[in-house]
C-alpha cells in the first residue's frame, strides 16, 4: 500500500471542515457565473492539487448510482441515473471526499460507488470503455468496504503498472452479495488482463481458490447486463 495514503488517512479522514467545502464550492460557482456565456461548455473550474498537497498521476471522479432490481435499464436511463458526486487531484482531496462518503458496507438496496479517471463515464458506452472490459470478484457480505478500499488505494497509487491503461473501479451492493470490479481500456491485450488480475489478488489478499471473472463491455451491451455469462478464471 502506498505510504502517503496510510499516513495522511489518519492525519485528514476525521477534520474536514464543512465550511471549507461549501465555501469551495461557492467560489467555483463564482468562477462559473463570472465566465462569458460563449465559454459556458467549460462548465467546471480545473481541479488541481493544492499547495503541498500529494499530486495524483491522474484526476479522478467519484460517481454514486442506485436504480430499483428487476426494472430493466437502458444506457439512456442509466446514464441519467448515474451521480456525480466529485473530483480529486491530490491525495489530500481524496481523503476529504471518502472520508465523508458512506462505506460500501452500510449501503442498502441495490447501490453502486464508481471511481474513475476524470473524463471517463462509468459506461460501456464511453469511448475510453467500448473496447475494454473488466475484472469480476463475488464478495460474501462484510468484506465490500475492506476491499473497496483497497482496491481505490492501490489503483490511485498506481500499483497495477499497466499504463493507461486502468478506467476505473466499481463496488456494487446487491442483496445476496457484493461485488467489486475493475474496468481496462483494452480487452483483447491478455498480458495486461493477465497483470491486473494478478495485482487484484495481491492488493486483496485473496485466497488461491477464489473465482474471478472477466467479462468484455461489448458482452455486457449484448446481454444488458455487467455480471452474467462471465468467462471464469481460478
Amino acid at each position: 500500500m502506498n505510504n502517503k495514503f496510510d499516513a495522511l488517512k489518519d492525519d485528514d479522514s476525521g477534520d474536514h471542515d464543512q465550511n471549507e467545502e461549501n465555501s469551495t464550492q461557492k467560489d467555483g460557482e463564482k468562477e462559473k457565473n463570472d465566465r462569458d456565456k460563449p465559454q459556458s461548455s467549460n462548465k467546471r473550474k480545473a481541479v488541481v492539487p493544492g499547495p503541498a498537497e500529494h499530486p495524483l498521476q491522474y484526476n479522478y471522479t467519484f460517481w454514486y448510482s442506485r436504480r430499483t432490481p428487476g426494472r430493466p435499464t437502458s444506457s439512456q436511463s442509466y446514464e441519467q441515473n448515474i451521480k456525480q458526486i466529485g473530483t480529486f487531484a491530490s491525495v489530500e482531496q481524496f481523503w476529504r471526499f471518502y472520508s465523508h462518503m458512506v462505506r460500501p458496507g452500510d449501503l442498502t438496496g441495490h447501490s453502486d460507488f464508481h471511481l474513475f479517471k476524470e473524463g471517463i463515464k462509468p459506461m460501456w458506452e464511453d469511448d475510453a470503455n467500448k473496447n475494454g472490459g473488466k475484472w469480476i470478484i463475488r464478495l460474501r457480505k462484510g468484506l465490500a468496504s475492506r476491499c473497496w478500499e483497497n482496491l481505490i488505494l492501490a489503483m490511485l497509487g498506481e500499483q497495477f503498472m499497466v499504463g493507461e491503461e486502468i478506467c476505473g473501479a466499481v463496488v456494487s451492493v446487491r442483496f445476496q452479495e457484493d461485488i467489486i470490479s475493475i474496468w481496462n481500456k483494452t480487452a483483447s491485450d491478455q498480458a495486461t488482463t493477465a497483470r491486473i488480475r494478478d495485482t487484484l489478488r495481491r492488493v486483496l489478499n485473496l485466497p488461491p481458490n477464489t473465482i474471478m471473472e472477466y467479462k468484455t463491455h461489448t458482452d455486457s451491451i449484448k446481454d444488458n447486463s455487467s455480471f452474467r455469462n462471465t468467462k471464469i478464471t481460478l
